[in-house]
């Protein structure tokens, strides 16, 4: 079933079924509210994590209803967990639609903290995107996908950095006829024949300082992490890497192309000029795709001024190549990022570790997801 299909026929679900039922015994919903209810209805918790009871020891919460309280952290901006349970305690409406029938069912922040570290482990919000993915875009062909990556802030101290490896020492000079020196490859020429799980576990992932160059052309600095993300026509985010701070943009490239490749068939790789490498536009022309990348005036000066005037020609006289036409849709990564960061807790970042980390931004991604998805029938 194409997508907007698909999504109309949710749409209609909850317009004409779902939120009168709901307004009848909770009262009116509000936007935000009705927001939440069709995050948690097409997530689908329950699937993932089924309600089970051991028989010996004290009976451990539903799992379910806590990552569901999770997701609604993520929809309504709640810093904190602790401002989270305080927040399902004094609302009723909050609380039923978690799951919890009275405020004292509210479990405690350590509970709450105890299921999250469980969430993290497994990557439960990880595991539901994939999920929620495979089911809206079974069979929807991509235009575009747009590749950026964003600063994560993080509320922790840098990782002490290793000691560099000590070099092989070598006789000076040229090497005997017939003798070949190995040449040592860069981390981007081995991913091409590496395969992607060799590829994430290559790329580091503790916390540490990283710099970046702002729009402004002024260099800033932070602590935390990188969040690299991949997002379709339409802002929906595809796939997403966590990695630290001081990882460049071009290391998670081809795991990201990879990653997103499984989950969605599309036509076009829309990347800036950090992307610029020739190993990066060989793999994404050997996943049949278009790459259409921003040249990097650091490593091809002369061909960024012969495009930037060739533009400026083209601008006078009123053209627009196709390519350049192409390229404007990369914005909507940066949009995404932004949606992130501003509506779904994206720099209300309260854990520490790099998985927890991700756990937390994850719910975020998998909220904005659903959000996205749900404009689309509009």
């Amino acid at each position: 079933m194409p997508l907007r299909e698909t999504l109309s026929r949710h749409w209609f679900r909850f317009q004409r079924e779902l939120f009168p039922l709901l307004e009848e015994v909770l009262g009116p919903l509000g936007e935000r509210y009705q927001r939440l209810v069709q995050v948690l209805e097409l997530v689908r918790v329950e699937e993932l994590l089924p309600y089970s009871r051991g028989w010996r020891g004290r009976p451990l919460e539903d799992r379910a209803v806590l990552a569901r309280a999770y997701l609604a952290k993520s929809m309504l901006e709640v810093e904190t967990t602790r401002g989270l349970v305080e927040r399902l305690r004094s609302e009723g409406r909050l609380r039923r639609l978690c799951g919890w029938e009275r405020a004292w069912e509210v479990p405690s922040e350590s509970t709450f903290s105890r299921a999250f570290a469980e969430f993290a482990e497994s990557d439960l919000p990880g595991r539901l995107h994939e999920a929620l993915l495979e089911e809206t875009l079974k069979g929807h062909l991509a235009g575009h996908v747009s590749r950026d990556s964003t600063a994560i802030a993080g509320r922790e101290k840098p990782a002490a950095k290793a000691a560099p490896e000590a070099k092989r020492k070598r006789r000076r000079g040229r090497p005997p006829k017939g003798e070949r020196r190995p040449k040592r490859l860069s981390r981007l020429e081995r991913q091409g024949s590496m395969t992607l799980e060799e590829m994430l576990k290559e790329l580091p992932k503790a916390c540490d300082i990283g710099v970046k160059r702002n729009a402004k052309g002024h260099q800033e600095s932070w602590t935390g992490y990188k969040l690299h993300l991949d997002a379709i026509d339409g802002g929906i985010p595809v796939s997403c890497l966590l990695t630290s701070a001081s990882v460049h943009d071009s290391q998670a490239a081809i795991p990201l192309a990879t990653l997103t490749a499984r989950r969605v068939e599309s036509l076009y790789d829309l990347m800036d000029s950090a992307y610029d490498a020739p190993e990066i536009r060989a793999f994404s022309e050997k996943l049949g795709h278009v790459p259409i990348i921003d040249v990097n005036p650091r490593r091809r000066a002369a061909l960024k001024a012969e495009r930037k005037r060739e533009a400026l020609a083209r601008r006078c006289i009123g053209q627009v190549t196709p390519e350049a036409r192409r390229y404007r849709e990369r914005s909507t990564v940066e949009r995404v990022n932004g949606r992130l960061k501003e509506e779904f807790g994206g720099r209300q970042v309260r854990v520490r570790g790099p998985d927890k980390v991700r756990c937390h931004l994850m719910f975020g991604i998998l909220a904005l997801t659903v959000d996205q998805l749900m404009r689309l029938t509009l």
